[in-house]
């Protein structure tokens, strides 16, 4: 194989590991695998959702209380994704699509937005090192008067001040909370 044929099967790889370890994401946190949702990171990686801003361990423990806790079933759904390849970095952005049903009413709620991650591969291994999770939209259930509970979250932006934009993403260390 010649050396342009092989560059574009590795980043055609590397593109593939990505975006399986994004739905390693998705279905660890959908089916309370916690094995499945911690793959999707790496050891010492840290994840802004908002509510939850820390190590991966403590997200888990907390992400998985409240969907145990409030809800029967959550689906969580990719839809655009981008990633930037930089050596053995990558820069991702994920739209993501989120339902519940509850276990008290409101039984149905959705909300959007999404996944911004520097992606690092260690010894072999692309996963999560840093992850912010922007939320942009959500139902009359969990955001009757627009966007005020959004407040615990990154604010997302339309413009070049998003945090998409940032090389590299790195999270604000006085945000932590757990």
């Amino acid at each position: 194989m010649d050396a342009g044929l092989a560059a574009m099967v590795r980043e055609l790889k590397d593109r593939q590991e990505i975006y399986d370890c994004i739905m390693r994401y998705c279905r660890g946190i959908d089916r309370l695998d916690r094995a499945m949702l911690l793959s999707a990171y790496h050891p010492d990686a840290v994840d802004d959702h908002g509510t939850y801003v820390g190590g991966v361990e403590g997200f888990a423990d907390h992400v998985f209380a409240l969907h145990f806790g409030m809800q029967h079933f959550t689906q969580h759904h990719i839809t655009n994704h981008r990633c930037e390849l930089d050596g053995d970095i990558a820069h991702c952005e994920s739209y993501y699509l989120f339902r519940c049903l509850n276990r008290e009413v409101p039984f149905y709620c959705h909300s959007s937005g999404r996944y911004i991650d520097r992606f690092e591969r260690r010894d072999g291994k692309w996963a999560i090192a840093e992850r912010i999770c922007l939320v942009e939209a959500r139902d009359d259930n969990w955001g009757p008067e627009g966007m005020e509970v959004n407040s615990a979250y990154v604010e997302a932006k339309r413009d070049a001040g998003d945090v998409s934009y940032m090389r590299p993403l790195k999270i604000d260390r006085s945000r932590v909370t757990g």
